[in-house]
């Protein structure tokens, strides 16, 4: 029976930290608000959870929180009658070292699929890539000390050539990796068929619109579908 999504609002203030020194260096980065509501969207009383744990692109920054990807997630989860809930965990301005400190208050919540989507601001603000790659890690170690059954999907990202193409490529290693070494499923890269196309992300051309939005949720459901019970 297709269910209702409600939304629960949270009003989270942090400070946007530079990655350079021109305000264009500034509007390249994945939290370019000082102030931003986490979205919290959920279902009700169903069996299972999937929590979406990232930045402002899984936050869907600059829409309504029913056009971000993990409502469209949900959106199909209930059109096919799956039982699960979606929790939408995304919040802007997120590093993997800023996630890994909320992580603990995430995990209170049982979770059945983490979709983790987190490092986007890293590479783009030139972070030491051994750092980004131990709090991915770190991350996973927590979800799975929690509970072991807890199935985890990494989000691929990649990042504009702006800190060096060894950077960037060695950025873009950080994912499969870590899929890899830990047996996750992958993404191979969230922004598949957005990232560059100015027709589908908004004026800062980092963050996608409603229609990129939609592209992203299909990346996500390609890999998702397979593992749901």
């Amino acid at each position: 029976m297709h269910k209702l999504l409600k939304f629960r609002y949270f009003l989270s203030f942090f400070i946007l930290f530079s990655c350079g020194e021109s305000s264009e260096k500034k509007s390249n980065t994945a939290n370019e608000s000082e102030n931003s509501e986490q979205k919290e969207i959920i279902t009700t009383n169903d069996d299972k959870t999937i929590l979406f744990f990232g930045d402002s692109l899984t936050a869907g920054m600059g829409l309504d929180p029913e056009n971000a990807f993990p409502a469209l997630i949900q959106e199909k989860l209930d059109s096919l009658g799956y039982g699960y809930s979606v929790i939408n965990s995304g919040l802007s301005g997120e590093t993997t070292t800023s996630g890994k400190n909320r992580l603990d208050w995430v995990l209170n919540q049982n979770t059945d699929i983490f979709i983790l989507e987190l490092g986007a601001n890293d590479g783009l603000r030139g972070i030491p890539l051994s750092e980004t790659r131990k709090n991915l890690q770190d991350i996973i170690d927590a979800v799975h000390e929690k509970n072991p059954e807890t199935q985890i999907i990494m989000a691929g990202m990649q990042i504009p050539p702006n800190m060096g193409p060894e950077y960037t490529e060695e950025f873009k290693k950080i994912f499969p990796e870590l899929a890899e070494k830990n047996n996750l499923l992958l993404i191979p890269f969230l922004l598949e068929g957005v990232a560059g196309d100015p027709n589908l992300n908004q004026a800062d051309g980092i963050h996608p619109t409603i229609e990129g939005h939609k592209i992203v949720s299909s990346n996500t459901w390609q890999v998702l579908k397979d593992i749901l019970k």
